[in-house]
């Protein structure tokens, strides 16, 4: 057991376990009592506790398997890990370079450090593309991200060559007979000259005009271990990252669909196109098989039983690799827009459409058929979804709303009790769509248009919740209750929150997260975070509504955040 820390608002003794657990408990200055103990599990070694200084005022350093500092600020607590190499030794230090540094120890080297950015949660590092990233996968056997990078109104390298190479021409073309060796020195010039697209800005090619690429990157370092450039006005939309089992290798493959002179709007193309490159045995180049042309987009791809699901257009198909194209095995044409994301879990497919919701697909690999047996009743212009479970799906559009839908109990039954699929095929469906409806869930409106939704952890041995990301750079998490109790609490407590602090703007809070569909089933969490800034005299007369102390609300909240994330 180790240390002692004296912070604003109190003293608090630190305790370090022997089995990676840090105790954290509040200490009476007058009769000892110790009270509101909070735990939590830092690592897989003895947590060692040091004492530094940061912001003027004291923190706790805790050393594990991994480094952690607990500090108060901004009125609030913080238990955050240090994204640094693993320390067995530190301390507090103090210089005219480093006024509040920490000096420690890490195997056999000694390290003075300085602490950034205090109170915020995640780490990031920025690595400079050449195009807009699109989206990315990530190669299983080495970890290796695969990016696609597509802009409009952009000139691919090879373009700006060639433009540029025609400039030189004309100038020495242009030029009278006194002037040709001038001209000649003017164009040479120019084309030795190299401006700095970051400082000047690139070249504008127009409405119509792509660029792409196809990159392999290291995850940790960034590096670009591999570069592929497609032609002009070739964009790419989807990748894929698979193997397929009607080869007898285990080989894994990037497929790659891309657009050829594409039109926003209205939306036209003279073509798509599905490029397939195999990846080297180290992971870290490409070599290109084939290219399949296709007659649309191909917006959305998803691996599916050793086979590949592509949406083309209005249409799902599910394509196989062959010798010198991809050949395709089966085709859904009831889809009613555009599908923009495509998940799976057994045989079952969950496809998301521009402008109308989800729709639940069954594959029946005997009769090689896609039925559509279920969707959403209202409409939705969908952006990204993740699966949940074999019946539920949390998907976001874009307009800035995140929903949960699950198939009810008697859907899954029917579907799975009716082997022919006669009823699914030729029953004329349900307002206007499939013949059976999933139920909305969850329902709430984050107020930007969300990018990518995922079901994962983020701390070892934590829960799983949903995090989604934004448009803005925002990261968000959606974390499920596991109890009525504190369904009850945290309602009560949004209640409250709402009346005792109002929108700077004077927006009403529940009209504005039921901007496009009334919230359901949602806590706003950073409302209910906003307690803890509240003045003391608020913080006591909510917590005498909700039968509790201060204390044990701002360790509710803080439990169920640390539960999740840091």
């Amino acid at each position: 057991e180790r240390g002692g820390l004296t912070s604003v608002g109190g003293l608090f003794l630190n305790i370090g376990l022997q089995n990676g657990v840090l105790l954290r408990t509040a200490l009476d200055s007058i009769t000892g009592d110790l009270s509101d103990t909070r735990t939590r599990y830092l690592g897989t070694r003895p947590v060692k506790l040091f004492r530094v200084q940061m912001h003027s005022a004291e923190s706790v350093l805790a050393v594990t398997s991994r480094s952690w500092l607990s500090y108060s600020y901004q009125s609030r607590f913080h238990l955050t890990p240090l994204s640094y190499d693993a320390l067995d030794f530190a301390s507090g230090f103090s210089s005219e370079q480093c006024p509040e540094g920490i000096v420690a120890i890490a195997s056999n080297t000694l390290r003075i450090l300085s602490l950034e950015k205090l109170g915020v949660v995640f780490n990031q590092v920025t690595t400079p593309l050449q195009y807009t990233p699109r989206a990315l996968a990530i190669h299983p056997p080495t970890g290796n991200l695969v990016v696609i990078e597509t802009d409009h109104n952009a000139f691919t390298e090879a373009t700006k060559a060639h433009r540029k190479q025609q400039i030189a021409e004309e100038m020495v073309q242009t030029a009278g007979e006194e002037e040709q060796e001038a001209a000649a020195e003017a164009a040479e010039a120019f084309l030795a000259e190299e401006l700095p697209e970051a400082t000047f800005g690139a070249a504008k090619a127009g409405a119509g005009m792509w660029a792409s690429c196809l990159r392999i990157m290291h995850p940790t370092e960034g590096r670009t271990l591999d570069l592929v450039q497609f032609e002009q006005n070739e964009a790419a939309f989807s990748i894929a990252v698979c193997t397929f089992t009607s080869r007898v290798d285990t080989e894994w493959y990037v497929v790659v669909g891309t657009a050829k002179d594409l039109v926003l709007v209205p939306r036209s193309c003279s073509g798509g196109s599905l490029l397939l490159f195999r990846f080297s045995p180290d992971g870290a180049k490409l070599e290109h098989v084939h290219t399949t042309p296709l007659d649309d987009v191909p917006v959305a791809m998803e691996p599916f039983q050793g086979r590949l699901l592509v949406g083309v257009g209005h249409l799902l198909r599910i394509y196989d690799i062959g010798k010198k194209k991809m050949l395709r095995k089966c085709e859904n044409k009831h889809l009613p827009n555009l599908p923009v994301d495509i998940r799976s879990l057994g045989n079952r497919i969950f496809v998301s459409d521009v402008q109308e919701a989800v729709h639940f697909i069954r594959y029946k690999p005997v009769e090689n058929q896609l039925i559509i047996f279920a969707d959403e009743t209202c409409q939705r212009w969908s952006t990204c979804s993740a699966l949940l479970d074999y019946n539920t799906v949390a998907v976001a559009d874009k307009f800035g709303n995140v929903g949960v839908i699950r198939l009810p109990p008697d859907v899954s039954d029917e579907v799975e009790e009716d082997p022919t699929g006669s009823k699914a095929i030729w029953d004329r469906g349900l307002l206007s769509g499939a013949s059976q409806k999933a139920e909305l869930l969850c329902s709430y409106h984050v107020g930007e248009t969300v990018n990518s939704i995922h079901r994962s952890t983020l701390i070892p041995g934590g829960s799983e919740l949903i995090v989604y990301t934004t448009l803005s750079g925002s990261v968000g998490m959606l974390v499920p209750f596991t109890s009525r109790e504190d369904i009850d609490f945290f309602q009560h407590l949004e209640m409250h929150m709402r009346s005792e602090l109002p929108s700077l703007v004077g927006r009403d809070h529940l009209s504005f997260r039921s901007y496009y569909l009334p919230i359901k089933c949602t806590i706003d969490g950073d409302l209910c975070e906003l307690y803890n800034s509240l003045d003391p005299a608020k913080k006591r007369s909510i917590a005498e509504d909700l039968d509790r102390t201060p204390n044990e609300l701002s360790k509710k909240l803080e439990d169920v955040r640390t539960h999740y994330a840091f």
